[in-house]
Parts: structure tokens; sequence; C-alpha cells
């Protein structure tokens, strides 16, 4: 299964969505999904697992997820105790803004560290003023969303700032809220493997090679990495190698050529055939969307 680029059908000139309070099922969630928008994920009930770039979380009431935008996820509800949860989606520029001058505030600082450290998981379940903010103000940006008043739209970025505030005030607190990856759900080799793919996705080995130095077989080895992220080793080398491609294309000006190579992609076809496949655009329509030192190269 290749990894399920998310359409968004609202208005692409106020970039918010949020499915409230969704009732998540094994048989109904999304595959591994990967998007430019940044990512909160509520949960209110219920149990699963969540993959987020390389790593495995449990998921449980109370825990909230920040996920910047081009990370690989996928929610594995569990079958007894279904998952409720509220996800909101937003264009990062909808909340950045300079610095402030008094002490350097960015709004998105929460996503900052977590695609830092690689960790994406705030447990909140034994802070009670916690909770209550986040399912408060989600729920005030559910209202806004779904009436639609006069001013429905400055409602609802005030509420995000709001929201992004609460976060970035709790996030430092790392050992009350900083929930790190439960390494019981995979075998050791996994996790190193995981890693190894995400260090280096451009110079990775096949699976003839991975399985050996993993010490397991290739049939083994490809049964156990479907089953915990969703996808064959071919599609998540591809989906990890466009993620950096997608960070090139935005943030210098080398050719698409250049950027292919740099990328691990063997041929410009099977760049752009993958690339395409996986945003929508080609590389050259992607760059031009793009604001920055990139803009008119193809």
């Amino acid at each position: 299964m290749k990894p399920y680029r998310k359409p968004f059908f609202g208005d692409p000139l106020f970039p918010v969505d949020l499915v409230f309070q969704g009732l998540k099922k094994p048989e109904n969630e999304l595959p591994d999904h990967l998007h430019d928008r940044y990512e909160l994920v509520y949960v209110h009930q219920g149990r699963g697992t969540f993959f987020i770039d390389e790593t495995f979380y449990e998921k449980n009431a109370g825990d909230l997820f920040v996920i910047p935008g081009n990370a690989i996820h996928r929610s594995i509800p569990d079958e007894a105790e279904p998952i409720v949860s509220t996800a909101l989606f937003f264009a990062p520029a909808l909340a950045a803004e300079a610095p402030s001058d008094a002490d350097g505030y960015r709004p998105l600082r929460c996503f900052e560290s977590a695609r830092k450290r690689k960790r994406y998981k705030l447990e909140l379940s034994a802070d009670a003023d916690a909770r209550n903010d986040v399912e408060r103000i989600l729920g005030r940006i559910h209202e806004e969303l779904e009436e639609r008043r006069l001013g429905y739209r400055e409602a609802v970025r005030l509420l995000l700032r709001e929201l992004l505030l609460r976060l970035n005030r709790l996030e430092p607190a790392e050992g009350r809220s900083a929930g790190g990856p439960d390494l019981r759900i995979v075998p050791p080799w996994m996790d190193a493997v995981l890693r190894e793919l995400d260090r280096l996705p451009e110079g990775a080995s096949g699976l003839s090679e991975l399985s050996r130095r993993a010490n397991v077989s290739p049939a083994h080895f490809s049964r156990v990495f479907k089953r915990l992220t969703g996808m064959n080793v071919t599609d998540y080398l591809n989906a990890k190698r466009i993620v950096r491609a997608k960070e090139l294309l935005r943030d210098t000006g080398e050719h698409v050529g250049e950027i292919a190579e740099r990328c691990g992609f063997d041929s410009m076809p099977h760049f752009h055939r993958v690339f395409k496949s996986l945003t929508g655009l080609t590389p050259g329509a992607y760059r031009k969307r793009q604001p920055g030192p990139a803009d008119g190269f193809a």
C-alpha cells in the first residue's frame, strides 16, 4: 500500500480543517499518509498505536500529538477500544509570524521542537487544566467552523493561536508532559531499521540486505514491516525521499535533476512519477508554489 496523500476540501484561502470527535476503527482508518499541513490530534477516549516518522507511540485518552508537515504517520486503533479523537489540520502560514521582539516567542515552536527532538506526543492525562483548555478550544473552533458567523475566520485564527500558546507553555515541562516512544510495540531490530531509513533514506539498502543485517528472513522482515507501518519497504523509502526532495525544492535553488540524484532516485522519469503520485504535482510545479530562493526553477 502506497502512502496516502490526504485531500483537503475546505476553502484554499483559509487552510483549516477539523475532524471533531471522530470515531477511529481499524477498518476505516487511513493508511499511512503525509501532507504539507501541520496537524494536532487529541485523543478523547479509546486506545491504539500511532506511528509517526520513525517511532511508535501508545495512544490513550488525554494524549495530544503534534505532527509537523511532511511527517509520515499512521493511526492504528485498538479493535476493542476504538479511538475517539479530534484532528486539526492547518497551513503553518496561518499561525506563523515574526518572533516577538520581547521574548522571541514563535507560535509554531512546539512543532519545531517536535521535529528536532523527534518526540511528537504530549501526555495531558494527569493535567486536568491542560486537558480542559485543549478540549474547550477545539470545541470552540468546531463551533466557529460549523456556524460560520461574521468574523469566524478571525475567531478561528485567534483560537488556533491560543491553543498553540497553551501547548508551547506546556512543552518545556519535560518530566510531566513529553511522551516518548514505546519500544515494547516493535522488536529492537525494527526500531534500528526505521532509524537507519530515516537517517539516510537516499542510500538505504534493499530488502535482502536490511533483513540480513536484522538477522531475520526477508519474508518475516516484509511481513512485520508492513504490519507495523502499513507500507512495504520500497513505498516507505520513496515517501522519505520525497519528503527530503520537497525540502530541497523549497529551500534551495538546485536543479531538479540534482535533487533527484541526491534523494536516491536513479532516473528523472522515476522521480517525477513518484513525486507526482505523492504530492499531486510535478517537482517543478511544487517548487513554483513555494516562497523563497528557489522560486522560478523548473
